[in-house]
């Protein structure tokens, strides 16, 4: 391999390791408690009442 190719994948490697660790770190001081929840409403029954079989 040459030194380029070392450089780059050693970039890689640290940008994937960052964005591991980042995730980790949210996660892992998450407050549950100090955030609104986030949810979705079911959807609403939709009742067709025409016939349009033309």
């Amino acid at each position: 391999m040459s030194g380029a190719m070392k450089a780059t994948l050693l970039a890689i490697a640290v940008v994937l390791i960052g964005m591991a660790g980042s995730f980790i770190w949210f996660v892992a001081t998450w407050d549950k408690e100090a955030e609104q929840p986030i949810g979705f409403a079911p959807a609403p029954i939709i009742t067709i009442t025409e016939d349009r079989t033309a």
